[in-house]
């Protein structure tokens, strides 16, 4: 009697997994599928956008080929770090992207934004958001740092196609901003840069920085003369003002500064040239062994 009950059952179940199976897998499995394709592989193919693409740039200063065939990519929300020694081209590479009158390009293009960046002036490459912090910050005796950027931001503004910022708005955000790098409320009351120490100078960059809010940011040797701490300072106000669609150029020949940005992607330049890219771990490769192995690599 057990045994039939038990087999009776044992039918009913087999007359009911076979059903079940074909559900599961004619129409379970194909609708989980789907939507895992429909939702997930979107968001994995989507790629960022090329913000700046550099294509076999060739430039010269007074008759002298400094870039020789450069080649880059940086899209939205990378930091690329550019190291090398003395005279690799490092510094024009970044001169030539801002627009600096004095190098001039001779071959390949610079597409911005799906741009041609090498038909916008000095002035326009400012105001589509390229900003050039410099490796020695320059005075301008007689000039306020209020006056001067007010007068910057409200430049952008206007080629934006946006009103200047009411005054009170405008000191509101200088406050703001002037936290972030730990940049003393008096030094705003100067002149630009007029008697700040090399620290200072640095902080200021970033402030000015912090005010334009650039989609690119070139810091070319700011960790130069700096010691440990204004460096943090330095790199931590960088850091807190990174946003996602904003990208950055870090042109340094140490890995300290690297230590605190965090770099996604690490070049070496030699000669006006990139001849090696890697991650984060080439600067430290780099740190601890220095330049002559990866120019032996180029001679073999």
């Amino acid at each position: 009697m057990g045994n039939a009950a038990a087999g009776d059952c044992h039918r009913r179940t087999r007359r009911l997994e076979v059903p079940l199976a074909k559900v599961f897998f004619s129409k379970i499995i194909p609708e989980t599928v789907a939507f895992f394709t429909d939702f997930f592989v979107p968001l994995r193919s989507k790629s960022k956008n090329d913000m700046l693409k550099i294509e076999n740039l060739h430039a010269s200063i007074g008759g002298k080929e400094i870039l020789k065939g450069i080649n880059l990519t940086v899209r939205d929300g990378e930091v690329h770090a550019v190291m090398g020694l003395n005279g690799a081209g490092k510094s024009t590479l970044s001169n030539v992207i801002v627009g600096h009158p004095a190098y001039i390009v001779t071959e390949g293009s610079i597409t911005w934004d799906g741009k041609d960046l090498l038909s916008l002036n000095p002035e326009e490459r400012a105001h589509e958001g390229i900003f050039l912090s410099f490796q020695q910050p320059v005075e301008i005796p007689g000039v306020s740092m209020v006056n001067f950027m007010r007068a910057a931001l409200n430049a952008k503004r206007k080629y934006q196609g946006l009103e200047p910022m009411p005054a009170g708005d405008f000191l509101k955000l200088m406050r703001e901003k002037r936290s972030i790098v730990e940049l003393d409320s008096k030094l705003t009351s100067r002149s630009v840069n007029e008697g700040f120490s090399g620290g200072e100078k640095k902080r200021n960059e970033i402030f000015q920085m912090a005010m334009l809010e650039p989609k690119l940011t070139i810091l070319d040797e700011t960790d130069s003369g700096l010691d440990v701490d204004a460096l943090r300072v330095v790199a931590e106000g960088f850091n807190k003002l990174r946003r996602p669609e904003s990208s950055a150029i870090v042109i340094t020949h140490y890995q300290r500064l690297l230590d605190y940005l965090k770099p996604d992607i690490v070049h070496v330049l030699i000669d006006g040239r990139i001849v090696k890219t890697g991650g984060p771990e080439l600067a430290a490769e780099i740190e601890s062994r220095g330049f002559d192995w990866i120019k032996n690599e180029i001679k073999d």
